[in-house]
């Protein structure tokens, strides 16, 4: 066997695939779009969260012989609340993030009797986008990004307070 002729890749042969494969990798990043995916997966998580709101006040409902739970059969209709876990007032601080308003300051609806009765394990707090549900306070009580409305014909709206690749993330029933 010559010496010259050994088997293996050059320098040059090596640079260009990898130049080649950088290149498919950016192609597809690009293609895939991270930041819609993790917008999707937020929206997604919206979706599920208000399902499993307004599942667990119908459950209480149905558990309860027709009513609803203090915090919802009090509401007044058409007015939109911000579910807290024990917040009364500066239920309208996050309008500027909500695709639906609270309707005022006061418009907070606590939800934390459907924990308490076993319903959910904690009231869901949606996914951060351009707005942040959690103050950082000790005091347990929180807003949570999503909004509940009673009609008339006591139907019930679960709307995620921010959506990202929709209009309007909302469960009625």
């Amino acid at each position: 066997m010559h010496p010259t002729s050994r088997k293996g890749f050059t320098l040059i042969e090596l640079l260009i695939v990898i130049a080649v494969i950088a290149i498919l990798a950016a192609v597809a990043f690009v293609a895939l779009d991270p930041l819609q995916r993790f917008q999707d997966a937020r929206d997604s998580a919206r979706v599920t969260d208000a399902t499993a709101i307004l599942s667990a006040i119908k459950i209480d409902q149905v558990d309860n012989g027709g009513s609803y739970v203090t915090a919802v059969d009090s509401a007044a209709t058409g007015t939109v609340y911000m579910i807290t876990t024990g917040q009364s007032n500066g239920c309208d601080d996050n309008n500027a993030q909500c695709d639906t308003n609270a309707t005022n300051d006061t418009a907070c609806v606590d939800l934390s009797a459907l924990v308490t009765e076993g319903y959910l394990a904690e009231i869901p707090q949606s996914p951060d986008g351009s707005g942040t549900w959690d103050d950082g306070s000790a005091d347990g009580e929180e807003g949570t990004g999503y909004t509940m409305q009673k009609s008339d014909n006591g139907s019930l709206t679960i709307r995620a307070c921010e959506s990202e690749n929709t209009t309007e993330i909302s469960v009625t029933r």
